[in-house]
């Protein structure tokens, strides 16, 4: 049984699995040396970045930096003047998806700008709301730079990503 199934795991496949798992561990390590509250935001980010070749995630990297960064400072400026309620939520939906349509950025800007939106204005905390969002943005930023760094160092086998 067991010479049956490492017959269907390719060489790749193990390889590109241990990229992956190193690559996420070291932003999880990092992330929690750093004392970050949401370590976990950092190996989540790595993992989205590793599954592509480095020119792939270059182009989605700097989508989701750009996206964060703009969702995290959105999300700091909503709450402190407006609150936190479930129009507040609406506009600032609404809102990115005008700013990212007027600088030309792409949908994934859009998509990670809302998320991390929904993250720092709904999620409840006991600390100010611009901690929050700074801790986001730093958080996915590690795993990012994590993510690129191991695919630049350890680059995929061939143009082909693994599943």
């Amino acid at each position: 049984m067991l010479e049956r199934a490492a017959g269907l795991l390719s060489r790749s496949a193990l390889v590109h699995a241990a990229r992956t798992t190193v690559a996420a561990t070291v932003s999880l390590a990092i992330a929690r040396a750093f004392r970050l509250p949401e370590p976990q935001w950092a190996a989540i980010s790595t993992l989205v970045v590793t599954q592509s070749t480095l020119g792939a995630a270059w182009a989605i990297s700097v989508q989701r930096f750009v996206g964060t960064a703009l969702g995290a400072a959105s999300a700091i400026l909503l709450a402190t003047c407006l609150g936190s309620s479930i129009l507040v939520f609406a506009g600032g939906v609404f809102g990115l998806g005008v700013i990212c349509a007027l600088f030309r950025l792409d949908n994934a800007a859009y998509r990670f700008a809302g998320i991390t939106l929904t993250i720092v204005l709904l999620v409840a905390r006991e600390k100010p709301v611009w901690l929050i969002g700074a801790h986001r943005f730093g958080e996915v930023s590690l795993g990012i730079a994590v993510g690129l760094i191991m695919t630049a160092s350890w680059p995929e086998s061939s143009a082909k990503s693994a599943p």
